[in-house]
């Protein structure tokens, strides 16, 4: 059985260096495993994290299939005080949380066996109830390794702040065998890196929001291969597979080295929350990360045409559409929304400050950028090659529905990204009629 933690190793016992800041870097999580097989090896990785404690394996339907009821019969064969509980119909919102809590209200602590829903939901109720908890994983998602969760609140999703995991352990016979479109959204919502370190910076050197490398430096290992290889993540090849998880694990630490999200979630996801939050009958059921991929080339496209271009974009002082978010959404995501665009807002003062920055430095902001982006085809091509959605129509999702999410997803969250920036010049819309859906 190969181990494949690779740099994790590092992370874990706090020895790994960032050659930027000279300084070691450690992570909260106390053990991350991936091994080409853990059957076996369950209750042992398990009592090291929780041993005495009342446990409750929590699973849906199909991850119960493959991966938990073999990890409750193991646990429960090594004696260990074990519950187990297969939900139905997980959805990871306030009353999910809730319904987790009630459930696992007599145990020590969760042991999550499945995807992002099963483990945020148990992440957020563990949080709640200040109990540890572990995962045993089915896909190779991010979600894992991420100190924040995704929770619906009376339909509007927000990344809450919690706490990550003791363990999580990665059996890649059973990742590798997981829906095919499972491991296409893992690969779109790693590679979106490419476009939420450009909008990161963007917001670091435009409106001085705070940035650090960190997470990048250690995602620089694996994703040159990983976009090399992305023609054998569907063919159940064990190295390419390995190769995912660990960049997905990094990509989900990153809110555990800068106290946010921002290094791996900016317009692509807010274009993602957008759908989730706004499509209603037009949701075709899409995966998040097939939604973060689908924005991730939106987002690719955008920045290599605005970065393409020797000269600066104009700014004007934002225009917020205060009637049409009134008319358009509940009363409570209406002021919400203008909330969290308000705090971004560019005003007369501030746009003519960032028109002195860009009309003195654009040269040397465009080349610090596009350091850090793909080429828009080299982009799309290796998404292409791991069998993700290029495209809303791919999405199954209505095209005109999905350039009104592109042009109206920066109002969702006060993150300042090109979406901002080019609406507030030339505006999106011009940009959205050249979209392909």
């Amino acid at each position: 059985m190969t181990d494949h933690n690779g740099i994790l190793n590092q992370l874990l016992d706090g020895s790994w260096q960032d050659q930027n800041t000279g300084n070691r870097v450690g992570i909260a999580i106390k053990d991350i495993v991936i091994k080409s097989s853990l059957d076996g090896l369950e209750a042992q990785l398990v009592a090291k994290q929780h041993l005495g404690q009342k446990l409750a394996v929590v699973s849906d339907p199909n991850t119960h299939a493959v991966l938990g009821q073999r990890v409750f019969k193991a646990l429960k064969k090594d004696g260990f005080d074990v519950v187990e509980y297969i939900w139905e119909k997980p959805i990871c919102s306030s009353t999910g949380v809730d319904h987790i809590r009630h459930i696992t209200r007599h145990c020590d602590a969760g042991i999550a066996v499945g995807s992002g829903t099963i483990s945020d939901t148990v992440k957020y109720a563990s949080f709640l109830d200040k109990r540890p908890y572990s995962v045993f994983a089915t896909s190779p998602m991010n979600a894992y390794s991420s100190s924040t969760a995704s929770v619906l609140f009376n339909g509007f999703k927000r990344s809450i702040s919690c706490i990550g995991p003791q363990a999580i352990f990665f059996d890649l016979e059973v990742v590798a065998n997981c829906p095919k479109n499972l491991i296409s959204a893992a690969f779109a919502d790693v590679i979106c890196r490419t476009t939420s370190q450009v909008d990161w910076l963007l917001s670091h050197l435009l409106t001085a929001t705070e940035y650090t490398d960190t997470p990048y430096a250690l995602l620089r290992y694996d994703e040159p291969a990983m976009i090399d290889n992305a023609d054998k993540m569907l063919t159940g090849d064990i190295n390419a597979i390995a190769m995912l998880t660990r960049i997905s694990v990094i990509m989900g630490l990153g809110s555990q080295f800068t106290a946010t999200t921002h290094s791996g979630s900016m317009a692509e996801h807010m274009i993602s929350h957008y759908i989730d939050m706004f499509a209603g009958e037009k949701h075709p059921q899409s995966s998040h990360g097939e939604q973060v991929g689908v924005g991730t080339i939106t987002m690719s496209q955008l920045h290599n045409q605005v970065l393409g271009n020797s000269e600066p974009p104009i700014l004007n002082p934002t225009k917020i559409p205060v009637h049409w978010i009134k008319q358009q959404f509940s009363r409570e995501m209406a002021e919400s929304m203008i909330k969290q665009t308000q705090a971004k807002a560019l005003d007369k003062l501030s746009a003519r400050k960032l028109n002195d920055l860009l009309a003195d430095k654009w040269e040397t902001i465009r080349q610090q950028l596009m350091m850090y982006m793909l080429p828009h085809e080299k982009l799309r091509n290796a998404m292409k090659s791991a069998g993700c959605p290029l495209t809303a129509s791919d999405l199954n999702l209505d095209g005109e529905f999905y350039k009104e999410a592109v042009s109206s997803a920066r109002f969702i969250r006060d993150r300042f990204s090109m979406l901002d920036v080019v609406d507030d010049s030339s505006g999106l819309e011009s940009f959205t009629s050249t979209l392909r859906v």
